[in-house]
């Protein structure tokens, strides 16, 4: 009965991780014993592999956030790619010097090389041949 309260709570939280732990004790006459039990739940978004596949570790109510009608500074690395219908060509996902998760996403498209760079999972910046660079 803990374990749908615990994920209940940690679901409500949204855009978090929760880690809840606690211990039982048991007497059994004049023996007793010790157990320990943990969960954790991550409610935060969606985000890409190096694979270019989405990836999350609870799936989010959508209703919570509307799917975006065009690409855009602040679209999350999932909606790219949903918006976009094609797997991209190639991920790179680093952290930055404030341990934030960098992700720069690569469409090689006819007219040229379409990089999009991320900041913990919010376009930040766009790079498209031909056309002046878009920044957040």
């Amino acid at each position: 009965m803990k374990i749908p309260v615990m994920l209940a709570l940690a679901l409500g939280l949204g855009g978090c991780a929760v880690d809840m732990g606690g211990f039982s004790f048991v007497s059994d006459g004049n023996k007793s014993t010790t157990t320990s039990a943990s969960a954790r739940v991550a409610t935060s978004e969606a985000v890409l592999t190096p694979d270019g596949e989405c990836q999350a570790g609870a799936s989010l109510d959508p209703s919570t956030r509307p799917a975006p009608a065009e690409i855009a500074i602040g679209i999350t690395e999932c909606e790219l790619v949903r918006l976009k219908r094609t797997r991209p060509t190639d991920v790179l996902i680093g952290e930055s010097g404030k341990g934030q998760r960098e992700v720069q996403v690569l469409y090689a498209e006819p007219g040229g090389r379409e990089i999009y760079m991320f900041t913990d999972n919010r376009l930040s910046r766009i790079v498209k041949p031909g056309q002046p660079e878009q920044q957040g």
